[in-house]
């Protein structure tokens, strides 16, 4: 925006001084030898009436009303030809286009009446066809910059419309795409609560029913269906959470970050797979997206080394850096290299909260063995 009213301001200080010479330049070749005094104060008006229209977009009536006063000082001292008169012509055509209509029509009507006045003078009071025609030739001028100013006008107006039209016609796209992902998410959350709420619901109860019948009987409790009892347990929880941001977007509270790796690893080792945790550099708040992709990352890796590494251990690091947050989860299972994994939900999951951040992720066997996944999350603006 301000590069284009610097260039219209540019545009407009050189149109007065190409007009401004130029109306001097026509009274000094159409004026005979004149006094010092006389040529000075004729230069200035014929300078003062073209320089004025620098400020016409900023107070066109002002501008109009300078260069018509100048204009009609310096033709009545010159007598000039018609080049006199663009300074007004250009006035005219601004003021009717910046909507001053009242104003222009009064000048134009002035001008009008002192032309023909003028030129009939100047014919000695006779009405003929030459003195009519002289008498036409300035109003016709005055008349056409008015009218190509209230074209200019309307163009803008039409202009604005279409861009206003344009605006509206976007928003409400906007809104129906806002609305249709909001239905979207009201329907997964639907579809989520009918089909996975009652069946965990229902193996954590009967989890829960096996831990009580074990105490009771005074036998030890399996560690695995403890395992199972408590993850049943986060599962619920994690998917309420889940529901939750699904029907509001902006609660984000209860979604899992690495403050609750703790307790991820806690129930790894629960289930069979033993993992540790180390850090690189200081912990730090970190954006929510980044908190909870790092998060998942780790869950899914964990989840992973239980299900395909056999009895194999993991290690978890997390390397704070300045602008970069590394996640690398090793295990020492049964990959050898040169061994692909297949490709599951999981790492595509993986694969897509890394590229939606930003980052990049590589998932490959160790060279001794076992599986890595590294994932590196850019931070941005920390929260």
């Amino acid at each position: 925006m301000r590069f284009g009213v610097g260039w219209r301001r540019y545009g407009d200080l050189a149109l007065a001084g190409g007009v401004a010479a130029l109306v001097l330049l026509d009274g000094v070749l159409a004026a005979g030898p004149r006094a010092p005094l006389d040529l000075a104060l004729d230069s200035g008006l014929a300078l003062a009436g073209g320089l004025v229209l620098a400020a016409r977009r900023r107070a066109p009536r002002i501008v109009l009303l300078v260069s018509l006063v100048c204009v009609l000082g310096y033709t009545v001292r010159v007598e000039p030809g018609p080049i006199a008169t663009v300074p007004v012509l250009v006035a005219i055509y601004t003021a009717v286009a910046a909507g001053h209509r009242a104003l222009a029509i009064a000048v134009v009507l002035a001008l009008t009446v002192l032309a023909v006045a003028g030129n009939l003078a100047a014919a000695g009071g006779t009405l003929d066809a030459k003195a009519v025609q002289d008498a036409i030739l300035p109003v016709g001028w005055f008349v056409v910059a008015a009218v190509a100013g209230a074209v200019t006008r309307h163009r803008r107006a039409y202009l604005e419309q279409v861009e206003r039209r344009a605006a509206e016609a976007e928003r409400t796209r906007e809104e129906v795409a806002l609305r249709r992902a909001g239905e979207e998410r009201l329907r997964i959350a639907r579809e989520l609560h009918d089909s996975l709420t009652s069946s965990i619901s229902v193996i954590k109860v009967q989890a829960g029913v096996a831990v009580h019948l074990a105490r009771k009987r005074g036998a030890e409790v399996p560690e695995a269906l403890l395992a199972v009892r408590e993850a049943a347990t986060e599962a619920t929880r994690e998917l309420r959470a889940t529901l939750e941001v699904l029907r509001d977007p902006a609660d984000r509270a209860t979604l899992a970050g690495l403050g609750r790796l703790a307790d991820l690893v806690r129930r790894s080792v629960a289930a069979g797979v033993p993992a540790t945790v180390t850090v690189d550099g200081e912990p730090r708040p970190l954006p929510d997206e980044v908190d909870r992709a790092a998060y998942r990352i780790v869950q899914e890796a964990l989840t992973n080394v239980g299900r395909h590494a056999g009895s194999a251990t993991a290690t978890v690091c997390l390397g704070y850096g300045a602008d970069t947050l590394t996640v690398r989860v090793d295990d020492d299972g049964a990959a050898t290299p040169g061994s692909v994994a297949a490709p599951g939900t999981g790492l595509t999951g993986m694969r897509e909260r890394v590229a939606a951040l930003g980052g990049r992720l590589y998932t490959g066997a160790r060279q001794d063995g076992g599986f890595t996944v590294h994932a590196e999350l850019p931070l941005g603006a920390s929260s």
